[in-house]
């Protein structure tokens, strides 16, 4: 069920698009950036965008950064693009399941991570790359990667 707050943060978006299908994007981050992930809801904001859950549905799961379960605290997404497979994704895809415990689309149990696949990060030219919340990280290699992971921990 949508907050009181939700809903008139989405009604605010929706005024600054004529056709209200067009703030379906927005609508979805504003929800996910205030639960961290985007679940049954998806029926009433449907509502207010004019549009079937089902579509909706169908936009949030095309999104690679739209969550439709529960992530971690922290989201890492490990680029396994092709510049990023030629120049080390496997390793540091093997190097932080083995750290971490978990594998692509799983979370730690302590609720602190939860790494995914993303097709590009657009740091090719530094790869391998990750991305951890909003801070993009490349030329990984273990030790780094073990750098990184103790500011989120």
């Amino acid at each position: 069920m949508l907050t009181e707050e939700e809903r008139q943060e989405i009604k605010e978006e929706l005024a600054n698009h004529k056709n209200k299908r067009a703030a379906s994007v927005e609508a979805l981050k504003i929800i996910q950036r205030r639960r961290g992930w985007v679940g049954d809801e998806i029926r009433e904001m449907a509502e207010l965008l004019e549009m079937s859950p089902e579509e909706l549905d169908s936009l949030a799961t095309f999104y690679s950064l739209v969550y439709r379960k529960p992530v971690g605290k922290h989201v890492i997404l490990v680029c396994d693009g092709i510049s990023c497979w030629v120049m080390g994704y496997e390793t540091v895809r093997e190097y932080l399941t083995s750290k971490l415990g978990v594998g692509l689309g799983e979370t730690t149990e302590d609720g602190l991570f939860t790494m995914l696949p993303v097709s590009c990060l657009g740091a090719c030219d530094h790869a391998p790359a990750m991305l951890i919340d909003d801070e993009l990280y490349f030329d990984l290699e273990p030790a780094k990667i073990d750098d990184i992971l103790k500011k989120y921990g």
